[in-house]
């Protein structure tokens, strides 16, 4: 027998041009577990300057669901277009994604861009620190080694910060 949480799994849901914040908020309403990795940034206008909090990966929100009783409810919220997969058929994104990007923003200081293509480059595992046994690819900038942490299923990646010498080949 099994419980209803067992049925649960990790889905990401793009949504449309900058509703991220506001389908969010739509999914808490509704009483559906949703998870949208938020970043503070500096926006300068004309007239001012301000922080402000905006989304890790531009279009996505993840939702934690049982995709056999909830997809409707999620493809019924206002500023959803589809679940992102292969096809028709949603991709799962694992447990272990979300933890690393829970951690990656909590570290918003090690964060410097995401990327949409897979750099070429050593793979490594990290040693030790906030983001110690994450795997990513590195990208060096000059004196300064960066991880690049990609995610399949959403064929997004995250740039880090990171001290080569924390740094093992997988």
């Amino acid at each position: 027998m099994t419980t209803p949480d067992q049925d649960e799994r990790w889905y990401a849901v793009y949504v449309c041009s900058r509703h991220e914040k506001k389908v969010h908020r739509l999914f808490q309403d509704n009483g559906v577990t949703s998870f949208l990795p938020l970043l503070e940034t500096l926006r300068q206008w004309k007239d001012r300057k301000k922080k402000v909090q905006e989304p890790l990966f531009r279009g996505y929100v993840f939702v934690h669901i049982d995709m056999r009783r909830e997809h409707l409810k999620v493809l019924d919220t206002e500023g959803v277009v589809k679940f992102v997969g292969v096809g028709k058929i949603p991709s799962v994104i694992g447990q272990k994604d979300i933890e690393w990007l829970r951690t990656l923003v909590r570290e918003p200081d090690h964060i410097g861009q995401t990327v949409a293509s897979m750099p070429s480059g050593q793979k490594v595992r990290v040693l030790a620190g906030p983001f110690k046994d994450l795997e990513g690819t590195v990208v060096k900038h000059g004196r300064e080694s960066r991880l690049v942490v990609f995610f399949d299923s959403i064929m997004q990646g995250v740039e880090i910060s990171i001290f080569p010498e924390l740094l093992v080949p997988v």
